[in-house]
């Protein structure tokens, strides 16, 4: 009898949704136009990303939920998921195995794209 294997890119999806929702599993990155917003529209930011739930064939072509644009206060955030081996020099060889991912979300200015 051969074991059910679990489907790679729902395991994925969901250590992608742990990241992007709780800041768990992974590293999260602000880039230099993030971090230079004040406080407040740093925070409205981080809670627009961890809210973001309007996933569909555009943005999310492949099912990972790995990358999106959110609006906030006008200004379009654009945040993206990749994977790393564990030295980060690569890509991982297995992104749905947490034990062999390094996961980084990095949220960006729509103009720093």
């Amino acid at each position: 009898m051969t074991a059910i294997q679990p489907d790679p890119t729902a395991r994925i999806r969901q250590l992608n949704d742990a990241l992007r929702t709780t800041g768990r599993g992974g590293a999260v990155m602000l880039t230099s136009g993030v971090h230079a917003l004040s406080v407040a529209e740093r925070q409205a930011v981080l809670a627009a990303v961890r809210r973001f739930a309007d996933f569909n064939a555009d943005n999310d072509p492949h099912g990972e939920h790995d990358c999106a644009t959110v609006q906030v206060g006008g200004q379009a955030i654009i945040w993206k998921i990749d994977y790393y081996d564990l030295d980060m020099a690569g890509h991982s060889p297995a992104p749905a195995d947490a034990a062999l991912t390094r996961r980084v979300m990095t949220i960006m200015l729509s103009a720093e794209f």
